[in-house]
């Protein structure tokens, strides 16, 4: 069974930086690409951030390009995301989600992640 744990959220004035990880268990990690996504209350779950197993492939959602960057330590089992400049309209909870199937990564879309984590607070105060 899957299990993913993130860590690193918190309280941050606008313009402060956050690194998020997330630790992946259960299933062999470098061969599953990893996402991360974001619901603000009221609002629905969205993209945010998807890495391949390898590393070789990154994408970004429009709203954090240039100001994101997703990585991954396959050794550690660990997906980090690294986030700079960070604004009040990025306060939200944040997930992290394993892809459904080893050596796969086609698109961002939700239902493509089959694992989740339990999510990690992250507040921007302006």
């Amino acid at each position: 069974q899957v299990q993913l744990v993130e860590s690193g959220g918190g309280l941050v004035q606008a313009g402060g930086s956050l690194r998020l990880s997330c630790a992946v268990s259960g299933r062999t990690f470098s061969s599953y690409a990893m996402g991360w996504f974001r619901q603000a209350p009221g609002k629905e779950r969205q993209f945010v951030a998807a890495i391949s197993w390898s590393g070789s492939r990154t994408d970004y959602a429009d709203s954090v390009k240039g100001r994101f960057t997703i990585s991954r330590d396959n050794a550690k089992n660990t997906v980090y995301l690294q986030m700079n400049s960070l604004k009040p309209e990025d306060t939200a909870v944040y997930y992290c989600a394993a892809y459904s199937r080893p050596y796969y990564y086609r698109t961002t879309n939700l239902p493509d992640f089959d694992s989740w984590g339990q999510g990690t607070q992250v507040t921007v105060s302006s």
